[in-house]
């Protein structure tokens, strides 16, 4: 689908509304590991009902908003990995293990008790219903295998690199059908690659590469700094990025607002499409188009604007749903300003 220069989309997730999910709960604790149902507010027989309004909504915000590539807003999710790591098979979610969250926290996370492979499409339906209600372009995304594998008490594998590959094969069978439903571009949330560096190392990418064997469609990767509404302290720079120049993931998505990361870094991603956060997500402050304007121009010294993607930092998943909407706006309206000096 033709593209703008500089198009804009998403993350991934947009702000839930409160009917559907009690938002205070969610901003209470960490990102849920295992399901928690008790944070939707809709009956259990409604609930499929109520994710499919919910991501109408989302669709038309985004197009109100001016978005030139769409998500779901991952509405149908509690978190943005365990919907998908809580279907595979080899996982008991009777009785859950423990495992220390980015911030060092112990936390409940499914618990391996065999070889993890994808029972069924688990998103399949996701990307046949934004085809259906979307003439735009579209990106889903699925949780990474490395982030999976660190969110997991590994009770049979014994290995964390063979654990890690196993997900990354079961990503990868997920991912081929939702490029086969019609999505455009599919992204790998891969938060641990930055909050583990050594472990990105030693086997992440590997896992990564099971992931993506075979892949055909453009595919993309998010690694982050985490939700600036829970994770506040924000270092200078990445400590994974450069390592992704020879992975075969076609845009890498990155943080730069809150963090005011030094864009020179860029230049040790040649060929890479980046998607480039440029929404800070630790304020409830909207940006100014032109505060926008000049985030995404701090890049272009390092990185072709014709391999740009302005996007937010991370999810909008924790923001009130009136600045959400008005951060993306900010971003269509700042893109805009950009696109029109360089055209």
């Amino acid at each position: 689908m033709p593209l703008p220069l500089l198009p804009t989309s998403l993350v991934g997730s947009y702000a839930q509304p409160d009917w559907l999910i009690d938002r205070e709960k969610l901003a209470g604790r960490f990102p849920p590991r295992t399901r928690q149902k008790e944070l939707w507010r809709v009956e259990e027989q409604w609930l499929e009902q109520a994710w499919d309004d919910a991501t109408v909504w989302a669709i038309h915000e985004q197009e109100r908003a001016g978005l030139d590539i769409v998500t779901d807003g991952e509405m149908r999710r509690e978190s943005y990995s365990n919907r998908f790591a809580t279907a595979l098979d080899g996982v008991d979610m009777d009785n859950h293990g423990t495992a220390l969250d980015r911030s060092g926290e112990p936390v409940p996370v499914p618990r391996v008790v065999g070889p993890i492979s994808r029972r069924h499409a688990v998103q399949m339906r996701d990307v046949e219903f934004m085809k259906e209600h979307t003439d735009k372009a579209i990106k889903i995304t699925v949780p990474g295998p490395l982030t999976m594998s660190q969110q997991a008490q590994d009770d049979y594998y014994g290995d964390p690199e063979t654990l890690a590959v196993a997900y990354g094969k079961a990503v990868n069978e997920e991912i081929k059908d939702l490029f086969a439903a019609g999505a455009d571009v599919v992204q790998l949330d891969e938060p641990y690659m930055q909050a583990r560096p050594e472990k990105a190392r030693a086997y992440g990418l590997k896992a990564l590469e099971a992931a993506l064997d075979g892949i055909e469609g453009t595919t993309a990767l998010h690694i982050c700094f985490g939700y600036a509404a829970l994770i506040h302290e924000r270092p200078e720079g990445y400590n994974f990025l450069p390592e992704l120049a020879d992975t075969s993931v076609m845009q890498i998505s990155i943080e730069t607002a809150q963090s005011e990361l030094d864009c020179r870094i860029l230049e040790t991603l040649p060929g890479k499409t980046i998607i480039l956060g440029v929404l800070d997500l630790s304020t409830h402050a909207v940006e100014e188009p032109e505060t926008v304007a000049a985030r995404i121009r701090k890049a272009l010294p390092y990185v072709d604007a014709r391999r740009v993607i302005p996007a937010p930092d991370c999810g909008l998943k924790y923001l009130p749903r009136e600045v959400a909407f008005g951060k993306m706006k900010a971003l269509a309206d700042g893109a805009r300003i950009v696109r029109e000096e360089l055209v």
